[in-house]
């Protein structure tokens, strides 16, 4: 797997239905047992809650789910299935229930556990992992958004910039993209100015929301 998508960080989420409390929870794991782990946890963290429903998924094809005494196919299923919709590998989702008294019914529990899931998911955020190239060039002012709208259809995420007598930005690009970057930098420019390739980077970096998967021109620390 050359590509993969993670979550970013740690989350817990709440969601109110009808009384009934519902806590998601999400986090990276790298193995199974790292995923159990995370699930045995909570389970003795909130040993008093109704169920602590759960999935995981990882980037072997690894996938596992519980309803955890709720209706079969209510909750781990339609839970899984968020992370699968997503295309999230290396997770592990727990959904923690406080019964508040009322029953939602079959299709309200897959509503509430679904939305948990994704709640908890968008908390934490979505990263793709990947081979980056790191770039760095130097440029005039007046080129500095040219430049910018160039890396982000390149799928690139921005890194350092110093303003000095002009601008010295660092970037990542997907490896295999920086030829068609540096071919347009230098159309542009007329020549004056010609990226580097700096180094490379095996890593994860956060997707930006506004360009979704396809392409990021957010920053990366």
């Amino acid at each position: 797997m050359t590509e993969y998508y993670i979550p970013t960080v740690s989350s817990e989420t709440e969601l109110v239905e009808k009384r009934s409390r519902f806590l998601g929870h999400v986090w990276h794991v790298e193995s199974e047992a790292e995923a159990r782990a995370r699930i045995e946890e909570t389970k003795k963290k909130h040993y008093d809650a109704r169920h602590n429903c759960w999935c995981y998924r990882l980037k072997d094809g690894t996938e596992r789910y519980s309803d955890d005494g709720e209706p079969q196919g209510t909750a781990g299923q339609p839970m899984l299935n968020v992370f699968q919709r997503e295309g999230v590998v290396d997770v592990v989702c727990v959904v923690t229930r406080y019964f508040g008294g009322v029953l939602l019914g079959a299709g309200g529990l897959v509503r509430a556990y679904t939305q948990s899931a994704k709640d908890a998911l968008d908390a934490a955020g979505i990263s793709v992992v990947r081979q980056w190239s790191q770039i760095t060039l130097r440029f005039p002012y007046h080129l500095l958004e040219r430049i910018r709208q160039e890396a982000e259809e390149a799928g690139g995420v921005l890194g350092e910039t110093e303003y000095a007598a002009d601008v010295g930005l660092t970037l990542l690009l997907p490896e295999g993209s920086e030829a068609g970057f540096a071919d347009q930098v230098v159309e542009l420019t007329a020549g004056a100015v010609r990226p580097a390739v700096t180094g490379k980077a095996f890593r994860a970096v956060p997707v930006s929301e506004r360009t979704g998967k396809n392409g990021s021109c957010g920053r990366v620390n």
